[in-house]
């Protein structure tokens, strides 16, 4: 009769492959954390640095800032972005307790006081979409982009009644054109239809501005933003690009 015999092993097998599984886990969580450390552009737990290039979390991390004022000024102070926080201003819903400016972008005629998380939104989108396209579509600089302003005491279009605007508290800035180094301006409601280089830089750049702004109005949108661009960090919203 042949007799079996049987590995002393057996029974074993179930606990190696669990230990090996740790280990290969363990390896992993270990260098995603060490990968994070290294782009803390795509780590959501990693404190905001405008310095960073834009990564995997950088959007939920300004959507987050919305409505915290201290938080965001912290990102201005934390990234070394020139500012100015000036005195609250107004009355009753067009109380603007958040006025920031930043004097390094190139906004005309001025640079307006906007909330915190507005000004952020607009310098992303400058450094990230409108610089960058300028200099691919028309080999030149961007020198100015044209606003038409960020505060107005006002609901929705102007109505008696309903929501107020988000111009209502300058969380809100409306773009007209764009000016480059060269001479060339480049308007909203002048350019905004066709396929020539300028109606593809506004379409280019309006696209790019939802991946900052929570509302994004253009002349697709309706008639009364035939002449402009609606950017505003309103916290009803997550992101209307129109």
């Amino acid at each position: 009769m042949v007799k079996a015999h049987f590995s002393k092993r057996i029974g074993k097998f179930t606990g190696d492959r669990r230990v090996l599984v740790f280990l290969i886990l363990a390896s992993l969580l270990i260098a995603g954390r060490v990968w994070l450390a290294e782009h803390p552009e795509h780590d959501p737990w990693a404190p905001l640095d405008l310095r960073d290039p834009v990564g995997w979390a950088t959007e939920a991390k300004l959507q987050s800032l919305r409505e915290d004022v201290a938080e965001c000024r912290g990102v201005l102070d934390r990234s070394d972005v020139v500012h100015e926080i000036l005195e609250p201003a107004g009355e009753g819903a067009c109380r603007r307790e958040d006025r920031t400016v930043l004097t390094g972008l190139p906004l005309s005629p001025n640079s307006p006081p906007v909330t915190c998380s507005a000004s952020i939104a607009l310098l992303l989108w400058e450094r990230e979409a409108v610089a960058p396209l300028a200099e691919e579509i028309f080999g030149s600089k961007i020198q100015r982009i044209e606003h038409l302003g960020a505060y107005s005491c006002r609901r929705l279009y102007g109505r008696d009644s309903g929501p107020w605007s988000e111009h209502a508290t300058a969380n809100a800035i409306d773009i007209a054109g764009f000016v480059l180094a060269d001479g060339t301006r480049i308007s909203v409601l002048n350019d905004w239809s066709g396929e020539g280089d300028k109606a593809q830089f506004l379409r280019r750049v309006r696209d790019n501005a939802c991946d900052s702004f929570s509302t994004v109005l253009s002349p697709d949108y309706n008639a009364a933003h035939a002449d402009h661009f609606h950017l505003d960090m309103s916290p009803r919203w997550r992101s209307v690009c129109r």
